[in-house]
């Protein structure tokens, strides 16, 4: 079983934050798939489909973004999936200009906290990861208040569009090609 989680914060206020891109990605995958992702298990509103001759969960904690890794570690261990071969995060990357992408085979969590909390509950970095853009803070403001808040209508545009490419390269990582995916996506 592949597990696709998307990482993000749950409730309404958090809805289409940048902070919740991982969320959107999700949902866009599930669209396109006809995944229901309502049912709740270990922590995450999960749905079970096949994409592309592949067993996929998608998930989505709702454990909020700090504590992504307590309900990804769970799953792994129920879907007893492995952490580097059949795990892809999906998430926000303030690094990145609005509707950018980035793929990493691994890596340190770059001073995300979600990704602090997953490396800290799997007890390794080696997971293959998914950066949507949204975009740097701009300088005086508050980072909290950045990733939580909405997008301009002209960066949403771009993150929209940085989506449905994210939807590709999930599936291109799916087809075990994240090599390929990393050459035609990456920033």
């Amino acid at each position: 079983m592949f597990v696709m989680a998307g990482l993000g914060n749950p409730g309404k206020q958090y809805e289409h934050t940048r902070h919740n891109a991982g969320f959107d990605v999700i949902d866009a995958i599930a669209g396109k798939y006809n995944i229901s992702v309502s049912g709740k298990k270990l922590g995450a509103l999960c749905g079970k489909g096949v994409i592309a001759g592949t067993k996929v969960v998608l998930a989505k904690p709702q454990t909020y973004m700090n504590l992504s890794g307590e309900s990804i570690a769970q799953l792994l261990h129920y879907y007893k999936a492995d952490a580097q071969t059949q795990l892809l995060v999906i998430y926000d990357d303030i690094s990145l200009a609005p509707g950018r992408l980035r793929i990493r085979k691994k890596g340190s969590a770059g001073g995300h906290n979600g990704i602090k909390n997953i490396i800290a509950m799997l007890g390794t970095q080696e997971f293959m990861r998914l950066k949507v853009g949204v975009g740097e803070k701009p300088k005086g403001s508050d980072l909290v208040g950045h990733v939580l808040g909405r997008l301009p209508k002209e960066e949403r545009s771009e993150v929209d569009e940085a989506i449905s490419r994210a939807v590709l390269a999930a599936e291109l990582i799916l087809a075990g090609e994240i090599d390929r995916a990393m050459n035609e996506y990456n920033a």
